[in-house]
C-alpha cells in the first residue's frame, strides 16, 4: 500500500463569528498586539493576524437571536490554541487578558495534564470565543 501524504499544509486563516466585532478587533489588537491586515466594513468582518496566524472576525448578525456555542451541545469550533513562547509569557498573556474588559476566565495557567510539559490557560474573548493560550514547558 503506498503511503499517504497530507495534502493540506496548515491553516490559511480561520473565521470566527462574534458577538461585538469592536470589542474583539481591540482584543485582538490592543491586548494581544495583533494587527489589522484587512476587512470588509459591508459585512462587517475584520482580518487580524499575529504574523503567524490570521483571523477573519467576523460579527453575528444581530437582528437574528444569537445563541452563544456550548462546547457540550453544538458542533464545531471547542475552542482556539494559541502557542506561546514560554511560561513567563503564558503568565504575562493571562495577567493582561484577564484584566480585560469583557473577558471571561475559565482558568488560570495550569499544567496541561500532570506532570506533563506543557501548560495551558483558558478564557473567552470579548466577542465569545474560547481561546487557549499554551506553551512547551524546557529544562
Amino acid at each position: 500500500m503506498q503511503e499517504q501524504h497530507a495534502q493540506t499544509v496548515g491553516a490559511d486563516h480561520i473565521g470566527l463569528t462574534v458577538g461585538d466585532l469592536e470589542q474583539s478587533r481591540r482584543f485582538f489588537v490592543e491586548c494581544l498586539g495583533w494587527q489589522v491586515i484587512g476587512g470588509v466594513p459591508a459585512y462587517p468582518a475584520v482580518f487580524v493576524s499575529d504574523g503567524t496566524v490570521g483571523l477573519s472576525l467576523w460579527e453575528v448578525d444581530k437582528s437574528a437571536t444569537a445563541v452563544a456555542f456550548d462546547r457540550r451541545k453544538n458542533i464545531g469550533l471547542h475552542h482556539l490554541a494559541l502557542k506561546v513562547p514560554d511560561a513567563s509569557t503564558l503568565q504575562n498573556i493571562y495577567a493582561r487578558v484577564s484584566a480585560w474588559p469583557g473577558v471571561q476566565t475559565e482558568f488560570a495557567p495550569e499544567p496541561v495534564a500532570a506532570g506533563g510539559s506543557r501548560m495551558h490557560c483558558m478564557v473567552r474573548e470579548p466577542g465569545g470565543t474560547r481561546l487557549e493560550f499554551v506553551c512547551t514547558l524546557t529544562d
